[in-house]
């Protein structure tokens, strides 16, 4: 047993304790959190604003902090980007995350320095939480792989800037460093595919005991040991024993990963987001993951059938209620303030709280971390139509192509054309690069050939007319989803019409 693996039962023992603390008592928790963010953020630009001075209980704050996405934060974030101090939090951020927007392109989430251990520890506290429940912390003696984005930063406003995994990167503590994969030189490489090989490069000799990242990411990984080794991946690590993963569904790879793997290897689920380290799985034996109500976040949940209603019922943790969908708007040290983060979210323990990430607020793709939404979609086939003038399409949606029969995953585009374009492989090129303009993580995955480009399968006159009526929802407010993040809609349109 190596160095790591004892000091880490004890300091492990310790995380559960103080966990088990402030988990018992979440309202307690949370409403110590509340009135800290509420003191720092009276002597802000948007505490002035808001009248925090005003504000002594949550009632008071529901009264003063509107729900807000990124687009109404935009303003308050312009004047941090223009070098002002004091705006959403004290002081300057950080840094910022960059992120995919909606319409307004990349989006700048601040990360304070108050906000910073919220990251990392939320990672570190999951990996000690399995090592407490199992007693196995072997895994921290052998190679540790973070399949990551760049950690090269670049600048805004003398704030340093990049993916937040890139960010976190330059915060992996001392005593894993010797330890970890890939390179510093290796991880900044851009291109996928070049860094990938040159990661091969590095772990094929190494005892890789532990292997984090996004599921196709990491599946692409070992796809390519395997084809360089002709060997399972059990036989070419023989002791990888941890799978660390968050970002998207794990089960559409869940059978192929294992399989490519050659054994089961325990795994630990995550939900860190730009906006926070959210929840992670606490426990190898119950459902969910554990919410972090006490890492400088004050949540907020939204009836998700109330979303879209002009006041919606706001509910502290204390207000919630088991298998019921919510929004999730969260409240942060990082000058976040009814931020809703368009994520949906279910109760599935209250004891401690535990939730499932059931979706997004809106209609989306995310099978490969894309987080495409109906209104990318939808911009990127208008602007197609203005180039393509003499085209003209009835309805269309969008469906994720996890598993081709040949080639890269892709985007499948549904779409029923009344006039057809006149070069329809020119049109199928621009539509694709018009959503990697709108999309900076599908643009991501497409330069690193996670994903081939989109592909359009042209359905006859009348196609959605049809499936609607045989699905009994024809007319009224029923509508087809511009998109999903699974394929029963594609599959049942193949079945009637291709």
């Amino acid at each position: 047993m190596g160095i790591r693996s004892v000091l880490a039962k004890p300091f492990a023992a310790y995380i559960a304790s103080q966990t088990r603390k402030w988990s018992l008592n979440p309202g307690a928790a949370q409403h110590k959190i509340f009135q800290h963010l509420i003191g720092r953020g009276r002597s802000t630009v948007f505490g002035r604003d808001h009248h925090f001075n005003d504000i002594r209980h949550y009632e008071d704050f529901k009264k003063h902090v509107p729900v807000r996405d990124y687009e109404d934060l935009k303003p308050y974030v312009e004047q941090v980007l223009s070098g002002k101090p004091d705006v959403l939090w004290t002081g300057k951020p950080e840094y910022f995350a960059k992120t995919s927007g909606t319409t307004s392109g990349t989006k700048y989430i601040p990360i304070t320095k108050e906000s910073v251990p919220n990251h990392i520890n939320g990672a570190r506290n999951a990996l000690l939480s399995y090592v407490h429940e199992t007693g196995n912390a072997s895994f921290l003696d052998g190679g540790l792989i973070f399949l990551s984005g760049s950690p090269e930063l670049g600048e805004k406003a003398g704030i340093k800037t990049g993916r937040l995994s890139g960010i976190v990167n330059h915060h992996v503590p001392a005593y894993l460093r010797s330890n970890q994969k890939p390179s510093y030189e290796t991880n900044c490489i851009e291109d996928w595919e070049e860094k990938l090989e040159k990661i091969i490069d590095e772990t094929l000799q190494t005892d890789m005991t532990l292997i984090s990242g996004i599921p196709p990411w990491a599946q692409m990984y070992f796809d390519r040991i395997q084809a360089r080794t002709g060997k399972k991946i059990k036989d070419v690590f023989p002791n990888f024993s941890m799978f660390v993963y968050g970002g998207v569904n794990f089960e559409p790879y869940r059978a192929k990963l294992f399989d490519t793997i050659g054994k089961q290897v325990d795994s630990i689920e995550t939900y860190p987001a730009s906006e926070g380290f959210i929840a992670y799985q606490d426990s190898q034996r119950e459902q969910g993951l554990l919410l972090l109500l006490n890492a400088g976040i004050f949540f907020e949940f939204i009836p998700t059938e109330e979303y879209f209603n002009e006041n919606p019922t706001r509910l502290s943790i204390e207000e919630v209620e088991l298998g019921k969908n919510y929004a999730l708007v969260i409240n942060s040290n990082a000058g976040l303030w009814g931020y809703s983060i368009g994520d949906t979210i279910k109760f599935v323990s209250r004891n401690p709280y535990r939730i499932v990430v059931t979706g997004r607020i809106k209609h989306f793709i995310s099978a490969f971390g894309e987080h495409v939404i109906g209104e990318e979609v939808e911009k990127a086939m208008k602007l197609t139509l203005q180039k393509f003038p003499e085209a003209e399409i009835v309805e269309f949606t969008v469906a994720p192509e996890v598993t081709p029969a040949e080639g890269l995953p892709h985007h499948e585009w549904l779409i029923e054309f009344s006039r057809l374009p006149a070069d329809a492989q020119a049109f199928s090129h621009a539509l694709d690069d018009n959503l990697r303009k709108l999309n900076v993580y599908y643009d991501d995955l497409i330069t690193g050939n996670i994903l081939q480009k989109l592909k359009i399968t042209a359905l006859p006159k009348s196609a959605f007319i049809d499936y609607m009526k045989s699905l009994g929802k024809l007319g009224g407010q029923n509508k087809v989803p511009r998109l999903s993040n699974d394929r029963k809609i594609a599959k049942d349109l193949h079945k009637l019409f291709t």
